[in-house]
């Protein structure tokens, strides 16, 4: 240590004295040769603190730049927003009318929002998504909805043309696949992409569905003022500016959807450059799912449970866990998507011939995995949605948010293997028709810890308080990604410590309304620099 030579303090002499932390060759020397367990525990403190304290700055000075970029302002008329939400099929519920409220006033400012409306699956998230961009079409402008997949992209197309059959003002499906317009009142027609990208770019239609990867299609937006993105928590100016693909200086707002509920210390650090916007409640007349771990004795009596309820016409989904390589194999992290594709597919098709041929020979059993082909996937959802498979056996990562009423039974494989707020998505993709559905978590793991783990999930009220629970079980990295974040595992774990939180929050707080530009603070800003580079968040 002493052949290092004297660091030079970054953080600031009055951060260090108002959140007591130790200098940085004192917290140095006290990590490797502490004196006692306080010197240790404070100089781990201070390495904890530092990252988070550089990633709120860095999220505060981001949502400061946001403010100053320019955005379409989308005029609200209230007697026109109460005609649109009394049109609707149901009544709105009062978190919805909140978010809504919220989102009406962030789009009318002439500065980008960017907002995160979080929700569990089946609140109601789309239709909120919906009449904004019915309130942007009114003002002349367009809105894009990006779903992670294709299917989910064509069931919002699906749900806005059931809210809403009455608009005329065009809705437009684009996918590898297909492309439609539905032009209102029951009216609506394939179209060759060609003369729907010519379509957009004149802005004769005003909402346009399609996966992430509408960004790389050669499209050209008229007019685009509100980008509405599934399951991605963020998405950049410069991915704004690249959807406009013009030398238009104007961004468009951005409302991000996600019914992956995150705990409130990572939407204080990790997601600080958002505004939040949840909806708690579901809506009226949804009956409580059912649920019941499954040990292996127990199997037999759920898989006759199940066959009674197919023969009453309802229908079941399967999730098959990712296999985990053996331990001749790669590495786990080492392995590449395609690699770990197979592995799921060979899980699917497994299950799907245990379930086919041995358990439940006499009923309709479908598959769906990453490998199949999109139009071929399509297919099989649409049999699903129509009645037409009884058992659809599938990946964990496949449709989120899939909407099939009918749909009644969630069974989950190797249930210990997934995270708490994962098996409570997998959970709310049934319960969403006027039947009682039930949700099975099969264990092989006779383990005390996974027992109480699972049960968390028969407990919980909601899935904020399951999120908490994750993320004392199994660490930030369930909600951020297992990939790199550029975070030492120090800061990964300081996320879960709230008080440090709200010190590293109140201390940048106070910098950044001193010295905005950190001229004061000329290490800091260095610092701040190299953390900016290694820094990547979803």
């Amino acid at each position: 240590m002493k052949n290092i030579g004297e660091l030079p303090e970054w953080l600031p002499e009055e951060i260090l004295k108002k959140v007591g932390l130790p200098e940085i060759n004192q917290a140095l020397n006290d990590i490797h040769f502490p004196e006692s367990e306080e010197a240790a525990l404070s100089a781990k403190r201070r390495f904890a603190f530092e990252d988070i304290f550089l990633l709120q700055i860095f999220n505060m000075r981001q949502k400061l730049k946001l403010a100053k970029e320019k955005a379409p302002v989308i005029e609200t008329n209230l007697t026109e927003l109460k005609k649109i939400t009394e049109a609707l099929p149901f009544k709105l519920t009062l978190s919805q009318k909140k978010s809504l409220w919220e989102i009406v006033q962030d789009i009318g400012k002439p500065a980008p929002m960017n907002r995160l409306l979080q929700g569990d699956v089946g609140s109601g998230k789309t239709v909120v998504a919906a009449v904004a961009a019915l309130l942007a079409a009114n003002n002349g402008f367009q809105s894009a909805f990006m779903a992670p997949t294709e299917i989910l992209a064509r069931q919002h197309f699906q749900t806005l043309k059931k809210l809403f059959p009455d608009f005329n003002e065009k809705i437009a499906l684009i996918t590898s696949s297909e492309s439609k317009i539905f032009y209102g009142d029951s009216l609506e027609s394939a179209v060759k992409k060609a003369d729907l990208v010519k379509k957009v770019e004149s802005g004769e239609i005003k909402i346009i569905f399609g996966t992430h990867s509408l960004i790389q299609k050669n499209i050209k937006f008229a007019s685009l003022a509100l980008v509405v993105i599934d399951e991605q928590h963020r998405f950049g100016v410069k991915q704004r500016a690249e959807l406009l693909k013009n030398h238009s200086r104007v961004i468009p707002h951005l409302l991000s959807m996600s019914a992956t509920p995150i705990p409130r210390t990572l939407m204080l650090t990790v997601f600080g450059d958002l505004d939040l916007s949840v909806i708690n409640e579901l809506p009226e007349n949804r009956k409580g799912i059912v649920t019941k771990i499954v040990d292996p004795i127990n199997r037999s009596l759920a898989y006759d449970f199940i066959r009674s309820q197919v023969k009453k016409g309802r229908q079941v989904f399967v999730i098959c866990p990712r296999i985990e390589p053996s331990a001749n194999n790669e590495p786990a992290a080492n392995l590449r998507i395609s690699e770990w594709q197979k592995l799921e597919t060979k899980s699917v098709m497994e299950e799907y011939e245990k379930l086919s041929q041995k358990i439940f020979p006499d009923l309709r059993v479908g598959m769906l995995h990453g490998q199949i082909k999109s139009k071929e996937k399509a297919d099989i959802m649409k049999k699903f949605q129509k009645g037409e498979t009884d058992i659809l056996v599938s990946t964990s990562v496949i449709e989120v948010g899939v909407d099939i009423p009918n749909a009644s039974i969630m069974l989950i494989e190797g249930a210990d293997r997934f995270g708490l707020a994962q098996l409570y998505q997998f959970r709310g993709r049934v319960g969403r028709g006027e039947y009682q559905s039930f949700c099975f978590l099969f264990t092989d793991s006779a383990a005390k810890t996974t027992n109480d783990r699972l049960k968390a999930i028969v407990e919980a009220k909601n899935g904020f308080e399951l999120a908490e629970k994750d993320l004392k079980l199994r660490g930030p990295g369930e909600f951020i990604g297992q990939k790199q974040t550029g975070l030492p595992d120090v800061a990964m774990r300081g996320l879960q410590d709230f008080e440090l939180i709200k010190s590293s929050r109140e201390a940048a707080v106070e910098i950044l309304g001193k010295d905005k530009n950190m001229k004061n603070h000329p290490l800091l800003a260095e610092k701040l620099t190299e953390f900016e580079k290694k820094i990547h968040l979803e």
